[in-house]
This record gives structure tokens, C-alpha cells and sequence, in this order.
């Protein structure tokens, strides 16, 4: 297991240990003990990808358009 804080991965660092976690899990290859580290593990990181996503997903919805369709700017977005 990674034991790079969550909070200072990127989203791919984390959607790949992500995975990676999923895995083991899936195989039940691992002893209780770890199996419930990996499950908390898991949430951490689930949750930390969900934050970024949420994240992107406001930013690019303030973008504006122009008339033809082109980017012009940003408008904040509301509720931030």
C-alpha cells in the first residue's frame, strides 16, 4: 500500500491506487486486518477523487461561451 498521504496525490495517483486497492479486495487474497486497512484506505481515496471531480466539474462549468460558441471567460460559479 502507497503511503503517500491522499491529500497530496494528483487524481490519477489516486484513482490508480484506487484501483489497485479494488483489486486486492476482489481477490481476498489478504489477511482480515489488512483487508480492513485496505477498505479505509479505499474510502480515503474515494472520496479524495470524488472532491477533485466536483472540483473540475465547477471549473468548467463557469466557463462562458461567446455567440459562437467559443470561450470567452469565467463566471464564478454559485454556492463557492
Amino acid at each position: 500500500m502507497n503511503e503517500t498521504p491522499v491529500k497530496d496525490m494528483s487524481f490519477e495517483q489516486a484513482m490508480k491506487e484506487l484501483e489497485q486497492v479494488v483489486s486486492q479486495l476482489e481477490r481476498g487474497e489478504v489477511p482480515l486486518d489488512e483487508s480492513i486497512a485496505l477498505y479505509q484506505r479505499g474510502a480515503e481515496l474515494k472520496a479524495h477523487c470524488e472532491a477533485r471531480l466536483k472540483s473540475a466539474e465547477e471549473k468548467v462549468a463557469a466557463i462562458t461561451l461567446d455567440d459562437d460558441g467559443q470561450p470567452a471567460g469565467t463566471k464564478p460559479v454559485e454556492g463557492l
